[in-house]
């Protein structure tokens, strides 16, 4: 059977202190990436992300970049065991479109670096200057999210999966939308351990910047379609991506339209988790049941994904 192909990459919460060791430790190329990103970077990143501690990584600042990097380390090494493997679209969760975009060669791997780095200083200044938080509503639909959303004042950051959907904005309005949610039809409402209210109204400071940098940063047409976050729809046009990627900062993350759109419109049978944790891999199965996701993370997962694909080429 022949498979159209997509990559996704993973977003903020995924990371995990010792992602990417074992990868530079037994593969040149990414032990080269790391230090290039390092290097680009003037901090010791590589080094956070090899042994923490936990509370640096998970830092807005550093774990952007480094799931950055971490992401397109698997893609390297995939490519460098599989010349010939071809793919059919990218996404990425939040973060990740950025790196779903250095994938199809929108910019540069040090120009995403730096924009990925500079997107998540303005979003950390964002969070310390506001009080904000999220929450996921399980159990609830779309509607019954979004009249809830209005009830309390909040936004709608990400629509997940059918039945998980977060919304983010000022902890006292999440403290109240947690406390009505079973009023909206919500089986649960789990308050999130974030550092602040990501994809709603309060960071539009770092909205207003983003887009200040994104306007010269470099963009060219990427080679594949990317799937951006806030239409769940490929980008068409340099100014398209642009604001796309800056609108994200604020708007909704549209997950599950964004799976049902590699699945219906661009035909897509199997997709590639590139990024720690299996977060995706979990998404994409409560989004369409039983669909083909390898996840790639570490040594013996890249092993078995190239063995897999290695069989059917």
């Amino acid at each position: 059977m022949s498979h159209h192909t997509a990559l996704l990459f993973s977003g903020q919460g995924a990371q995990a202190v010792g992602m990417g060791k074992d990868l530079a430790t037994h593969f040149p190329t990414a032990a080269a990436l790391f230090q290039q990103a390092d290097e680009t970077l003037g901090i010791q990143l590589s080094q956070i992300m090899f042994e923490g501690p936990a509370e640096a990584l998970t830092q807005t600042s550093i774990c952007q970049p480094a799931l950055y990097v971490h992401g397109l380390a698997c893609l390297a090494l995939l490519k460098e065991a599989l010349p010939n493997l071809s793919f059919d679209a990218t996404a990425g969760l939040s973060l990740g479109e950025f790196t779903a975009h250095a994938a199809a060669g929108t910019f540069d791997f040090e120009t995403g670096l730096n924009l990925v780095t500079q997107r998540a200083q303005f979003m950390q200044e964002a969070c310390e200057a506001t009080s904000g938080t999220m929450a996921a509503i399980i159990g609830a639909t779309e509607e019954q999210v979004r009249a809830l959303a209005a009830a309390a004042d909040v936004d709608v950051a990400n629509f997940n999966a059918p039945g998980q959907i977060v919304i983010s904005g000022e902890k006292t309005k999440i403290t109240h939308a947690i406390s009505i949610a079973k009023e909206y039809g919500a089986r649960k409402a789990i308050e999130l351990t974030v550092a602040g209210a990501f994809h709603s109204r309060l960071m539009q400071p770092a909205f207003e910047r983003l887009h200040e940098v994104l306007t010269v940063t470099p963009i060219e047409m990427p080679s594949l379609p990317v799937i951006a976050n806030i239409t769940a729809r490929p980008t068409a046009s340099a100014e398209e991506i642009r604001t796309t990627l800056a609108n994200q900062v604020t708007g909704s993350v549209r997950w599950t339209e964004t799976i049902e759109y590699l699945i219906e419109e661009v035909g897509c049978t199997r997709f590639l988790e590139l990024g720690p944790g299996g977060v995706i891999a979990g998404l994409v199965n409560r989004i369409r049941k039983g669909t083909e996701v390898i996840s790639i993370s570490d040594t013996a997962s890249l092993e078995g994904a190239v063995q897999v694909l290695q069989a059917e080429t």
